[in-house]
């Protein structure tokens, strides 16, 4: 069967993520995953075939399955069933969670190991000022029990820190997931330097509420002479899919 056209959207669209994840170096060989619902009420979702890098991954290649890890439509390949158990769970009790987004890496493990968790130590960490959930390690996420624990902690934040473990972000697009780990894997880097580098300078919770309003609001009421960029995610996905098309071109196939 030919898929719709929002479904090789949506393909395209992850294909395209899975390979920028793959240019920026936040992969894990062939683990990690990202994921994206397919609309409707049967919660279908698109994450990568087990077993592929991330630069091998395709519109055509990607696996669609229901929320019991069923496969939908033949495949060569299996889906990781730590996957299938944390993305499924997001999957089906957030609605606005389209595209989950998990990865492995050294700064975002790192953070995600430290008590004190993500700090508001620089401009782009204030993006995530009182959004980031946490998440207590319970083991490589192959039981089914832990599902109900991982919803409960995310709540309705757009940020998941899995302790001892990494990063999950989510999104009501893969443009939006995808930018929001970008982003989040900047702001690790960024507080690993500063602490390795001496004391901290913290700005005052005021400042950083405001700047997280001004990421987030953008179409907030503005007082006199304040100005917004309600267009600048959207410049930057369009930005990014022009890189992919350069660097990885077969990613539509």
């Amino acid at each position: 069967m030919n898929p719709s056209t929002t479904e090789l959207r949506l393909r395209q669209e992850l294909a395209a993520c899975y390979r920028l994840i793959a240019h920026f170096r936040m992969t894990d060989l062939i683990f990690t995953h990202i994921s994206v619902r397919i609309p409707g009420p049967e919660h279908h979702f698109l994450i990568n075939p087990y077993g592929l890098m991330f630069d091998e991954i395709t519109a055509s290649n990607l696996v669609k399955i229901d929320l019991q890890g069923r496969a939908l439509e033949p495949s060569a390949h299996p889906v990781n069933p730590a996957g299938f158990v944390i993305h499924s769970a997001i999957h089906g009790a957030r609605e606005d969670a389209q595209c989950v987004l998990h990865t492995h890496t050294k700064a975002g493990c790192a953070v995600a190991a430290l008590k004190c968790g993500l700090l508001p130590v620089n401009q782009i960490s204030m993006e995530f000022y009182g959004q980031v959930a946490y998440h207590d390690y319970e083991g490589v996420a192959l039981d089914m029990d832990e599902q109900q624990r991982l919803v409960r902690d995310l709540g309705d934040k757009p940020v998941l820190m899995l302790r001892n473990h990494g990063l999950l972000t989510v999104g009501q697009s893969v443009s939006q997931a995808f930018l929001r780990m970008y982003y989040l894997e900047k702001a690790c880097e960024i507080q690993l330097a500063a602490q390795a580098a001496g004391e901290i300078v913290l700005p005052p919770d005021a400042v950083c509420t405001h700047t997280e309003r001004q990421f987030n609001q953008p179409a907030r009421p503005l007082k006199e002479g304040e100005l917004s960029d309600p267009d600048g995610m959207q410049l930057a996905w369009a930005a990014l899919l022009r890189l992919v098309k350069k660097v990885a071109p077969d990613y539509c196939d």
